[in-house]
């Protein structure tokens, strides 16, 4: 079902009130933006005519004054982010499924993302927001996104220089699968040479390889390549139908995604090169497009239920 915004007249109310604020945010932004920009140029100036003294006088004041001007205006800027994630990102929740909701300050625990066993890297620095919860059918589901980041340490001739990495940053999506799983089944990208597949062929889990399952998809073999403590069981899962439904669902997604079968529950990696689910602040929220994408992200989400049919119980489970 179709998210539309334009006929949704509660929605544009919503809109048109904090387009209002948008603008006075992103004014008061710009200004300070300006001071800040000229203050440098000042400092940059009088150092380069000979000036040193006048010149940080001179450069400061307009630095400080647009530094307050940026301070004054942070908490209005929080409440209006807050105000788009709980208003306008929430009615489109609600517009799909009323069982659906979002906790902008909850997420996926580093402890799960580990579990989910596609990545074998600790992260260092580890950062998820923006958690969604709810079902589809039989099926309870959720997702958040998460920036995951693991530190280098490396001493040169001035010291030492500490350079970050990502091991992941997109969404983590989390759903009941319709199995209790004995053992555990990974499906990772082949195409490492892609740009974000890169992260998979260093960060994925792996398995002995001995544990490699052979299948039968030809299509699906030449996109992924898939481990299995069990053989049988991951023959079980991955059925011709489920290998089509994920290689649609992979072609659906902007880069190449990852998923573990693990217990009860499927994991799918879906890295991106954006955050999901933020205001902006010098776009119009007047125009569709907007907000277009996170609505597309959302029903996206959503769908997966859907596309990979986990709410047919095969096995028997409830």
């Amino acid at each position: 079902m179709a998210f539309n915004i334009e006929s949704n007249v509660a929605l544009q109310q919503v809109l048109a009130t904090m387009e209002v604020e948008r603008k006075r945010i992103a004014a008061t932004q710009t200004k300070g933006y300006i001071f800040i920009a000229a203050g440098i140029l000042l400092l940059i100036l009088g150092f380069y005519l000979g000036f040193p003294i006048p010149a940080v006088i001179a450069g400061l004041i307009p630095i400080i004054y647009g530094g307050v001007l940026l301070f004054k205006i942070s908490d209005a800027l929080s409440a209006y982010q807050n105000a788009y994630k709980r208003d306008v990102i929430g009615a489109g929740l609600k517009f799909l499924d009323e069982s659906l909701s979002l906790n902008p300050e909850q997420g996926i625990q580093a402890s799960e993302f580990m579990y989910t066993q596609l990545f074998n890297t600790e992260p260092d620095r580890y950062k998820t927001e923006d958690l969604v919860t709810g079902c589809a059918g039989k099926t309870r589901f959720y997702f958040a996104e998460v920036h995951a980041e693991y530190k280098t340490v490396t001493q040169t001739k001035n010291g030492t220089r500490t350079e970050w990495h990502d091991i992941f940053k997109g969404i983590i999506f989390a759903a009941d699968f319709n199995k209790k799983l004995n053992g555990v089944t990974i499906v990772k990208p082949k195409d490492f040479g892609a740009a974000f597949g890169a992260w998979f062929s260093k960060n994925l889990f792996s398995f002995g390889s001995n544990d490699v399952i052979q299948l039968e998809n030809i299509d699906f073999e030449k996109t992924f390549v898939t481990h299995g403590s069990d053989q049988v069981e991951s023959r079980y899962i991955l059925t011709p139908a489920m290998m089509e439904r994920i290689l649609k669902l992979n072609q659906q997604s902007k880069y190449n995604i990852s998923l573990s079968f693990i217990e009860s529950r499927m994991y799918i990696g879906f890295p991106l090169n954006r955050n999901y689910f933020e205001a902006p602040v010098f776009k119009s929220l007047l125009k569709p497009e907007t907000i277009n994408e996170d609505i597309a992200t959302i029903t996206f989400m959503y769908d997966i239920v859907k596309e990979l049919d986990l709410n047919t119980r095969i096995w028997g489970k409830n």
